[in-house]
């Protein structure tokens, strides 16, 4: 049943939409996956380890970081400028000159480096202290790194790619307050970003822990949106907190990282008998290791994952429901932005199964709608 909220005309583009860019999707990963497999193939990888072989392993380290994501962005480069500029412009969807998306990929490269770096030196680190448990305490580590991440997250990669202005709108802050206030939740500020400035998409989250947690509300979402419509979505975010759904995904996270480092270990003890040894062999064999360890948790917790995260953002939809105080807007505002989004509110099953970490617009609209009544 088509609901009548929904535009039958933007729900026919959605549909057309979401099967070009599942098709850019999959392109995607079986260009990231040659790329890695050419890297060890070809012998890039063992060479860019052993460089520079008389001298101190964290020089090696620093460079073949660089090397590998380097090549990885350069060999994906073409899809990426056709999948984030091309085909978003032949969308209407973005805003962006030319220089401002070649600006975001050397951003998005440095970030990634500097992110790398760290992540790599705690694995590599964790890897030579630990080769029996590695894949023990390297699950672990990568759970807190997880939890710094989110928090840094708000204040201090996100400014690097946008501008955030305190919202100067008293009644709507009030309202927000007052949402959150009911969970015993605090924000650090209430801020608008400049999405415009690349797209015409909306969004809003509320992001961060504790000192830095803030809501943000993107320009366009701000610009299409009645109050009670914000309101209702950020009560959908305070939703997660409500349910302790950062916490669990934590959890779950971590079980399912455990999981893929223990396959992992196996098979690379598998195939390269002797792993793990120096410092300079398992980066040489890094690609390889990437490749399983994707694979493994594609496999092993891709659906069931998306599976899960569609229950919590179920948990959230309800929670919203029964904290607004006109729920008519929180339907109007998931509808407006599937139809603006072009987000397909009737997707196949197996794409939902497959693709989807929130359930489709209208299946929300139906639950939400019969718990209203």
């Amino acid at each position: 049943m088509f609901n009548p909220l929904l535009n039958r005309q933007r729900q026919e583009l959605a549909r057309r939409y979401e099967k070009e860019k599942r098709r850019l999707g999959l392109a995607g990963s079986a260009l990231s996956l040659a790329a890695l497999l050419v890297f060890y193939f070809s012998g890039l990888s063992s060479n860019l380890a052993h460089l520079w072989a008389g001298s101190a392993a964290a020089w090696t380290f620093l460079a073949y970081t660089a090397g590998f994501l380097a090549w990885l962005t350069l060999f994906g480069l073409p899809l990426s400028y056709y999948g984030g500029y091309v085909h978003e412009h032949k969308w209407s969807f973005s805003t962006q000159k030319l220089k401002g998306w070649i600006s975001d990929q050397v951003k998005t490269f440095a970030v990634g480096l500097s992110l790398g770096w760290i992540v790599m030196a705690i694995l590599l680190g964790i890897i030579a202290r630990f080769p029996r448990v590695w894949w023990l305490v390297a699950g672990l580590a990568m759970a807190l790194v997880s939890v710094v991440m989110a928090t840094l997250f708000p204040v201090v990669i996100l400014p690097i790619f946008h501008r955030y202005t305190p919202v100067e709108n008293k009644e709507l802050t009030d309202a927000l307050e007052e949402i959150l206030a009911r969970e015993g939740l605090k924000s650090s500020g209430f801020f608008q970003e400049d999405m415009s400035r690349r797209t015409r998409k909306e969004n809003a989250f509320l992001a961060g822990l504790g000192k830095t947690r803030r809501v943000v509300l993107g320009d366009n979402l701000v610009k299409n949106m009645t109050e009670p419509e914000v309101v209702s979505v950020i009560a959908h975010e305070v939703g997660h907190y409500r349910h302790k759904h950062l916490w669990k995904g934590v959890v779950v996270e971590t079980l399912e990282q455990l999981a893929v480092f223990y396959f992992l270990n196996i098979a690379m003890r598998s195939v390269f008998p002797g792993f793990p040894a120096s410092t300079r062999e398992v980066l040489a064999v890094l690609p390889v290791m990437v490749v399983i360890g994707g694979v493994a948790s594609a496999l092993l917790f891709g659906p069931a994952g998306k599976a899960l995260m569609r229950r919590f953002e179920k948990q959230a939809d309800l929670y919203a429901v029964s904290q607004v105080k006109d729920r008519q807007a929180f339907l109007t505002a998931l509808a407006g932005l599937a139809d603006r989004n072009l987000g397909n509110a009737y997707p196949a099953w197996w794409v939902k199964v497959l693709f989807y970490t929130h359930p489709p617009i209208g299946e929300r609209l139906e639950y939400i709608e019969r718990a209203r009544d």
